[in-house]
């Protein structure tokens, strides 16, 4: 599995051009702001159906022009596909997968399987339990389309449930309309809360022992998957949702009072341990990158191990901040698939597998000299 060519017109600061790929490891070497993010960014867009980073698809566009278009020619199962996406300032975007029109973003997903990597993934350690959930939610979009199913009528539930509690009045008809919302997001959250936990589970042992090996069996990582204290994440679907659905008619005056949702797996998390400490609190910043990378190797192998083909590997600033040792690891694991890994330094990117490397200046790529080694 991997992405040919992409072809790119209006995208960020990227000039109008085609990029081609080697099917192993492509090294993108270039100074800060000259486009290397945003290159992993459009590739991102064709495995998560939406960017790593921007909130909204205007943002998208390159300043100062009306629309942008990607296009990408990826390879997946020995076939060819074509996948491609417009963006426009004044109209709704345009998805084809093979020339055939795509009603959503979601229908992207799974096409091209990617797992990144960039400096804002430290937030999976270092940050609010948000960016754990986040974690787990694109890992799981494209493994199960019934969690990507479930996860958008949840999302859809909870706007509607939170607009309820905030606009109604004492007297209103909320007593009436509120179980209708409670029983079906609890339906949702609790196939969110077996499948990430489910997650959670596999990827443990698998993160533990990639961070052993990366920091030389020095450090051990833990982690659990932490939901409401009352509620087991192992249990059966059904006996999570009757759960939730329980606390959420016991916590009803609680959530008028607050105006917002109080329960569902919007506020769960992951705890995570190094040498049973949390990672959070205590952890350096390159453990904390470490962990990180961790878990990212670890999805990928677990991507692999579902999909029977490995996804795209996108690695965006991933040496900074790490010792020679741990930068020496960390490449040596890249072979096996497709990488695209961002690079400021070429002398850091020596002895890699089979690929090739690509120059990014003021928004253009071209191919550039592979480095010694």
């Amino acid at each position: 599995m991997h992405i040919a060519r992409l072809d790119l017109r209006g995208f960020r600061n990227l000039t109008a051009q085609t990029v081609s790929f080697s099917p192993h490891v492509n090294v993108v070497l270039g100074d800060n702001a000259q486009g290397k993010s945003n290159l992993l960014e459009a590739v991102f867009y064709f495995g998560g159906g939406k960017s790593f980073r921007a909130r909204r698809e205007r943002e998208l566009i390159r300043f100062g022009e009306g629309e942008a278009a990607l296009g990408a020619h990826i390879v997946s199962g020995g076939r060819q596909q074509t996948l491609e996406a417009r963006f426009s300032v004044h109209a709704r975007r345009i998805l084809r997968a093979n020339g055939v029109k795509l009603t959503s973003p979601r229908e992207l997903v799974g096409r091209l399987p990617c797992v990144f990597f960039g400096p804002e993934e430290l937030d999976i350690v270092r940050g609010g339990a948000a960016a754990r959930r986040r974690f787990l939610d694109l890992a799981l979009c494209q493994l199960r389309p019934r969690y990507l199913t479930a996860l958008s009528e949840y999302v859809r539930l909870y706007g509607h449930k939170t607009r309820l509690l905030r606009d109604s009045r004492p007297g209103a008809a909320l007593a009436d309309t509120l179980p209708v919302f409670n029983s079906r997001l609890a339906a949702a959250g609790a196939a969110l809360i077996r499948y990430r936990a489910d997650f959670a589970t596999r990827v443990t042992p698998a993160a533990a022992a990639l961070h052993g090996d990366i920091s030389g069996g020095r450090e051990a990582l833990s982690l659990r998957y932490v939901t409401h204290g009352s509620l087991r994440p192992d249990d059966p679907e059904e006996a999570l949702a009757a759960g939730l659905l329980a606390l959420m008619e016991e916590r009803t005056e609680a959530e008028r009072a607050a105006a917002r949702c109080l329960v569902g797996p919007h506020r769960d998390d992951i705890d995570l341990l190094l040498d049973g400490v949390p990672l959070r609190a205590f952890g350096s910043q390159g453990q904390s990158r470490t962990a990180a990378l961790a878990l990212k190797l670890a999805e990928r192998d677990i991507f692999r191990e579902e999909l029977g083909e490995t996804p795209v590997l996108l690695l965006d600033d991933v040496l900074s901040e790490l010792d020679s040792r741990r930068q020496d690891f960390i490449l040596h694991r890249l072979g096996g698939g497709q990488v695209i890994i961002t690079c400021c330094e070429p002398g850091r990117m020596t002895g890699l597998p089979e690929g090739k490397n690509l120059l990014v200046a003021a928004g253009r790529v071209t191919e550039a000299a592979a480095a010694d080694g």
